[in-house]
């Protein structure tokens, strides 16, 4: 992307700023990220500091505490945040629970929840998938019983990110068993701290606990947390996903394509420079390619959101051209290490033969990062499901 001058001064500042911002702490921490989660701790250090500068949320609105720059501005951003090797943010709040609120959320849900979720006094969850109902989602059994001004909740919750921390949840219920499926879903605010609420860990194949099952017995919800009317949950759900499934997957897809370069140069098989073999070089270039292509797509979207339009069904092309990517870099890198991909390794010794030293600088997280990320072509809407999407609303199939 060609930057005019007013854009090149921008990357200058905030590239000198993030220098500034970022402790050593919270750049090692930043590398040692071995999954689509950064570890709590230094994720909301990071993001307190972001919120000081009025930077934590540059995607929304200035009237509710975004920051008011450009498209091209907010790339560049995104894009110095990762060249700084800074934390990652986890997405629940700032990018999903947040841009739901703004354009679904009554007044006082906004004047209250807002200004929580960029301080991060509020941390969210989300309450869509049950066993049985993931990529059919509509299907969902939770229920919530009306009960005067309540609803009184039970039912299940099943690979929830990040449960074990978070205070809030926004979740999808059924309150209603009238006409199709999808009519009769509510969107609601949980506080994770009521009675009846229970959260069990689930660990996933890296030996890691970011998924959890909820469980709800009779869990008391005022119907003031509801967002929008009964029975309208599944538009406000429609409405989150699209921002869930858009996100700025080439920076990042960008970071990994150049950890694979650069161990690729460092690594001797038999005397030669695996960046030199013809096969590596096919596979790279292809993907190097198809990230160019993401690119252009990120621009679109980012064109319409600047513009103050959804991200329409382009948001799940796109999470679907991503996971699909990534899983395919991650790939790359693990064949890169070979033997030393193992998850648990510490750092390698050179043993003065086949290969030079391959130490966690050089990418050990790339096995661990490979099996978080298997979970891409299914979260968030499986790769199956994206393609019927994009049949239906783009093609009219």
């Amino acid at each position: 992307m060609l930057l005019s001058s007013a854009d090149q001064k921008f990357q200058t500042e905030i590239r000198q700023s993030l220098t500034e911002m970022l402790s050593e702490e919270l750049r090692s921490a930043s590398h040692k990220r071995s999954s689509l989660w950064q570890d709590l701790e230094s994720s909301m250090a990071w993001q307190r500091i972001l919120n000081s500068k009025g930077w934590a949320a540059p995607d929304w609105p200035k009237e509710y505490g975004g920051t008011g720059w450009t498209l091209n501005q907010r790339y560049i951003f995104s894009k110095e945040c990762v060249r700084a090797k800074a934390p990652a943010l986890i997405p629940m709040s700032l990018r999903m629970c947040g841009p739901m609120l703004i354009g679904h959320g009554s007044a006082e849900q906004k004047a209250h929840y807002l200004p929580r979720i960029l301080s991060g006094d509020d941390i969210w969850c989300q309450g869509y998938s049950e066993p049985g109902s993931g990529s059919d989602l509509a299907s969902l059994s939770t229920m919530a019983v009306s009960d005067g001004d309540d609803y009184i909740v039970n039912g299940t919750k099943i690979w929830t990110s990040y449960a074990q921390h978070a205070n809030m949840m926004f979740a999808l219920v059924r309150t209603s068993k009238e006409g199709k499926q999808q009519q009769g879903i509510s969107f609601l605010l949980i506080d994770m701290n009521t009675p009846g609420i229970t959260v069990k860990p689930i660990i996933n194949i890296a030996g890691a606990h970011e998924l959890n099952q909820v469980f709800f017995d009779d869990v008391r919800v005022p119907k003031i947390n509801r967002v929008a009317e009964e029975n309208e949950g599944w538009t406000v759900a429609k409405y989150l996903l699209e921002f869930e499934r858009f996100s700025m997957g080439s920076i990042e897809l960008r970071r990994t394509l150049d950890r694979v370069e650069k161990l690729a140069a460092e690594t001797v098989v038999d005397g030669k420079l695996l960046s030199n073999d013809v096969a590596f070089k096919q596979k790279f270039a292809a993907l190097s390619i198809e990230t160019m292509v993401l690119e252009a797509s990120e621009q679109r979207v980012l064109s319409k959101l600047s513009a103050g339009k959804r991200p329409g069904a382009a948001s799940s092309l796109q999470k679907l051209q991503h996971s699909e990517l990534v899983q395919r870099a991650d790939e790359l890198g693990v064949d890169v290490l070979g033997y030393y991909a193992a998850p648990h390794q510490p750092e390698a010794l050179d043993i003065g033969t086949n290969v030079v030293p391959v130490g966690p600088e050089n990418g050990i997280t790339f096995m661990p990062m490979y099996l978080s990320n298997r979970m891409k072509t299914i979260a968030g809407g499986s790769s199956e499901v994206l393609r019927n999407v994009a049949a239906k609303t783009i093609l009219r199939l």
